[in-house]
């Protein structure tokens, strides 16, 4: 018997977040920007949720932020974590003005602590960003 590794479990890309999805099968972080109020919108809708606008773009990120917040988890929430304990699941403020929710591995950072997206593979050929301090 093959014993298949546990995955994480991942979104299937939408109409509106496809975009972002197939952006990451070349590790770019990308959101959308409203045209009309000029934030940044995450995660992807089809309308912006400040003003109400519809003139989304999409837009390449730098992948630089700062820790916002930290939970540090020493048991997996998922059985494909089990290798990987501890973890941080975190809350990143990027260079850009938007807020992320992601993960870093192999140690807890700090608020305040600089990040960079990093990208963990998934069996299709797309990514998750991930974390990790500079």
């Amino acid at each position: 018997m093959n014993e298949q590794s546990p995955t994480i479990p991942v979104p299937e890309p939408s109409a509106v977040s496809a975009p972002f999805w197939n952006a990451t099968r070349e590790r770019r972080l990308t959101m959308q920007r409203c045209g009309d109020c000029t934030r940044l919108v995450w995660y992807p809708r089809p309308f912006c949720p400040h003003c109400g606008g519809w003139n989304l773009r999409w837009e390449q990120l730098s992948g630089h932020g700062l820790i916002h917040a930290v939970s540090v988890h020493h048991r997996p929430a998922l059985p494909a974590l089990a290798e990987r304990v501890p973890y941080a699941v975190v809350l990143v403020d990027l260079d850009e003005g938007a807020r992320i929710m992601s993960n870093v591995f192999g140690g807890a950072p700090s608020i305040g602590d600089p990040v960079t997206v990093t990208w963990s593979a998934l069996p299709d050929g797309r990514h998750l960003p991930i974390f990790e301090r500079r």
